[in-house]
């Protein structure tokens, strides 16, 4: 069984996103460089762009776009982009987490399957990703599943800005404190910190 990471671009207060849903600069790394992160023949996959980041960031995202097999999403993250029109952004599958159903009609050869709860959504990822690697979008879900012990890694792209107020990262992690272990990956990209924390298991 394949890694399964919590994951997001977040600011140095540790937002994913301000009140509105708003991103602001946290992306804007994605386009600071002279390195395509994908080639045109996929950028559709990306917004119709192939991302042009530093060296360090091209070579550590390509490395975790090319692992990860499913991505875990909750069904907000889904209705904002909707579902990026069937094409998952870096995986082969995506699974959204959601009480409500796949929308009728909706590109129906999609990759996409649908989960009730959070343990049953990193359930059926698991059985798709095979030894692949499951990456949790960070968040609501993403601190339910690391509350839930289902997360062996926390990796966070932090963006030199604050926001103030905002989504955090962890959502509104239950559980009280939770220590990490010390990061494995720190890669400093151009705007950007790639850090990578092993979660520490329990017992």
């Amino acid at each position: 069984m394949g890694m399964t990471y919590l994951h997001a671009v977040a600011s140095l207060d540790g937002y994913i996103a301000d009140e509105h849903d708003g991103v602001g600069p946290l992306h804007d790394w994605y386009s600071n460089g002279d390195h395509a992160l994908v080639d045109e023949d996929h950028s559709e996959s990306h917004g119709g762009t192939s991302f042009r980041v530093s060296a360090a960031s091209a070579e550590y995202v390509r490395g975790m776009w090319t692992r990860q097999k499913v991505l875990v999403i909750g069904r907000r993250l889904f209705d904002l982009t909707n579902g990026w029109e069937g094409h998952p952004p870096a995986s082969d599958h995506v699974v959204v987490v959601s009480h409500r159903p796949r929308p009728a009609g909706w590109h129906p050869d999609a990759p996409y399957r649908f989960a009730a709860s959070v343990e049953e959504g990193i359930a059926l990822a698991q059985e798709l990703a095979g030894d692949g690697e499951i990456g949790v979008c960070a968040g609501e879900v993403g601190g339910q599943a690391l509350s839930l012990g289902l997360i062996d890694q926390v990796a966070i792209d932090i963006v030199p800005v604050v926001f103030g107020r905002g989504k955090p990262y962890f959502g509104s992690l239950a559980g009280g404190h939770l220590t990490l272990e010390d990061p494995e990956v720190v890669i400093q990209g151009d705007g950007v910190l790639h850090l990578r924390y092993p979660v520490r298991q329990k017992g």
